[in-house]
């Protein structure tokens, strides 16, 4: 085995690790929930992409091929160790920046609603690609600099804020939700004394609350929240169906293949509500499955994130499992209509690009830092090892 030089940071120290094999049970749930995802989306998608395109497997194809891109960028970033991306962080973060720009510049952003940019004819979401950008940084200059005063939150939400906003008025107020819960998760592991986050809460509930009631759009998400059935043939067409096929599903479901809100009935059914058709068709119990998968998922990645030896490494594992965790509540908080209606996808499961492409990089590389797991205490002496640092 080679002997390759990881780089040490200020705050570490460097010491000699035997390169473990990446964590077999982070690869199988994540394969377990990818090959899950396409089936639902022949499912699901199924009715829909026959209907517009005369082809009842193009969106599982087009998922496929993204699935694909996808494994290739896992097989990339499992190969590359984690502190390769600690170099670039910094570019990284410039570069999404512009992206996020470009969304609304004429000729380049798509789709009406703007989240989407088209370059060298390849379409995809700079806020996804964001996400992981912002964790790299906040990973770099955390590990760096712990935040101790409020001083030290000058460099953090001096980008955060403009992310946010950015993104926001795309306008995708569910990814901005998911980036700052993201960047809460990562600031509450510096060493700023938890009562300031308190502080803070109520201060930024009531600047949300402002920007939803003054965004015509958003405030009657709230109000079709509230009640859903009276607005049952409009707005709240897609909560209101979604209660019906859990409904429909019951504790054993429909079965594969049977749902029938699929057929024109539920809007958005093969992307945002794709786990209402689980509902439907695999009813509680096959629900309650599916969200354990994603649990023992996100238990793996945490405990392979604590496990690393380095402290950027950590930093990183614990926000990229932090972001999809969060994205995959706010998921399925929406679609069970325990929070208001917003467009999120369901990690590994839902159709998109971008998601998929994204989630899978971001899973190779907590699956990089598994490789530089402590080992389990043993009398031997290894003969082959690696420098990271601690």
């Amino acid at each position: 085995m080679r002997q390759r030089r990881v780089p040490k940071s200020k705050s570490n120290k460097a010491v000699r690790v035997r390169l473990q094999k990446p964590d077999f049970y982070l690869f199988f749930f994540a394969l377990a929930l990818l090959a899950f995802g396409l089936l639902m989306v022949l499912d699901a998608g199924a009715f829909r992409s026959f209907k517009y395109t005369e082809n009842a497997f193009h969106f599982v194809l087009q998922q496929l091929r993204w699935a694909l891109i996808g494994c290739v960028l896992a097989y990339i970033t499992i190969r590359i160790p984690f502190t390769f991306w600690k170099k670039y962080a910094n570019l990284a973060m410039a570069v999404s920046l512009g992206l996020l720009i470009m969304v609304f510049l004429n000729g380049i952003g798509t789709n009406g609603s703007v989240r989407w940019v088209k370059i060298a004819g390849i379409q995809f979401q700079p806020s996804e690609f964001c996400k992981l950008a912002l964790i790299v940084f906040y990973a770099k200059i955390l590990d760096r600099r712990p935040v101790r005063t409020l001083k030290d939150l000058i460099i953090p939400l001096g980008v955060l804020i403009p992310v946010m906003l950015l993104v926001f008025k795309q306008p995708d107020l569910g990814t901005t939700m998911v980036i700052g819960l993201t960047a809460v998760a990562m600031l509450l592991q510096t060493e700023l004394p938890t009562r300031w986050f308190a502080i803070t809460a109520p201060v930024v509930a009531v600047a949300l609350y402002f920007l939803i009631r003054h965004t015509e759009y958003q405030w009657q998400r709230i109000l079709v929240w509230f009640d859903p059935w009276k607005y049952a043939a409009n707005e709240g067409l897609q909560v209101v169906n979604a209660q019906i096929a859990f409904g429909t599903g019951g504790i054993f479901g429909v079965g594969l293949g049977q749902s029938l809100q699929k057929f024109g009935f539920l809007p958005e059914n093969y992307t945002d509500t794709i786990f209402a058709i689980v509902g439907e068709e695999f009813g509680f119990l096959g629900s309650i499955a599916l969200i354990a998968l994603f649990v023992c998922l996100f238990v793996r990645c945490y405990k392979m994130s604590r496990l690393c030896p380095d402290r950027f490494g950590r930093l990183l594992g614990y926000g990229i499992t932090s972001a999809l965790a969060i994205q995959t509540v706010i998921n399925l908080a929406v679609v069970t209509g325990v929070m208001p209606l917003t467009g999120i996808t369901l990690p590994l499961i839902s159709y998109g690009g971008s998601s998929l492409s994204v989630t899978l990089a971001e899973l190779g590389i907590i699956l990089n830092i598994s490789r530089y797991r402590k080992p389990k205490v043993t009398t031997e002496i290894p003969q082959q090892s690696r420098q990271v640092t601690v």
